[in-house]
């Protein structure tokens, strides 16, 4: 096992180390191959985080514009989840079957494929160039996997819980309230983040609903690096460096309920 999982590991952190060292290395020598440069510097950072440079003169910006869309996506996807999920396995409701099985074929089509068709239905509607475009666009591609899942964890409530609480005159949204969302908590914080982290690398949708380079996330922003010959490669990686610092924040943060909520609902009950 070992053996299989050492070079998978350097393979995997390989990216991320020469991401670093770009990241560390001046302008004379960030192209020279080095292992790990001679004069390691944290200039790069800085001239990120003071906007120093006109690649980087919206930095802050579209660093807000990355969390505002990323914790709008996670809020709306968790509460169109979590009522359907309420709705479907404790209420019971007609059609809920097929509500899951198309939520299930939704992912039959990569996300890719509906890049366009979701330009243009956001073109038709007039949001193209708003936040709200990318954020209903990936609330659409998220939903689906998120009701999935939460109606897993949810079968697997106790349904003594729920008659217990109607004998006592409980209505359903009381009982949604007080006993299904405290009960779902692992799940709904592995749902909301899983959901945000989505949004947060996010990149083609993006690209394609918003142009205005003040609008954009910074993960768009970072590929207007690429837009010139002289492109400043170390800035653009202390910028990526930056930029997965939160999700691997989030993730650390959370993991224990990530790998309790995701595998609660992994397995059909």
């Amino acid at each position: 096992m070992w053996l299989l999982a050492l070079p998978i590991l350097v393979w995997t952190l390989l990216p991320i180390y020469n991401l670093l060292v770009i990241a560390l290395s001046n302008e004379k020598e960030y192209l020279s191959g080095r292992l790990w440069p001679s004069e390691p510097t944290l200039q790069n950072f800085k001239i990120a985080l003071t906007q120093q440079h006109y690649y980087l003169r919206d930095f802050w910006r579209q660093l807000g514009n990355s969390f505002f869309i990323a914790a709008s996506t996670g809020i709306i996807t968790l509460f169109i989840a979590t009522s359907a999920a309420f709705a479907i396995s404790r209420l019971r409701l007609a059609g809920g079957r097929y509500v899951m099985l198309m939520a299930l074929a939704t992912y039959l089509i990569p996300a890719a494929f509906l890049a366009v068709p979701m330009y243009k239905g956001m073109g038709n509607l007039g949001l193209l160039d708003t936040h709200l475009a990318l954020i209903l666009a990936m609330v659409a591609l998220a939903s689906p996997y998120a009701i999935w899942v939460l109606k897993q964890a949810a079968d697997k409530l106790p349904r003594e819980l729920d008659e217990a609480a109607l004998v006592d005159g409980a209505t359903p949204l009381q009982i949604f309230r007080l006993i299904f969302v405290p009960l779902m908590a692992p799940s709904l914080v592995a749902i909301g983040v899983y959901a945000l982290l989505l949004a947060w690398n996010e990149y083609l949708y993006a690209f394609l609903l918003l142009s205005a380079e003040k609008d954009v996330p910074l993960a768009v922003a970072l590929g207007l690096f690429l837009g010139a010959d002289d492109s400043p490669w170390n800035l653009m990686m202390a910028t990526g460096l930056i930029y997965a610092l939160p999700p691997v924040a989030i993730y650390y943060l959370f993991r224990r309920y990530m790998v309790a909520g995701l595998t609660s609902g992994a397995v059909k009950s």
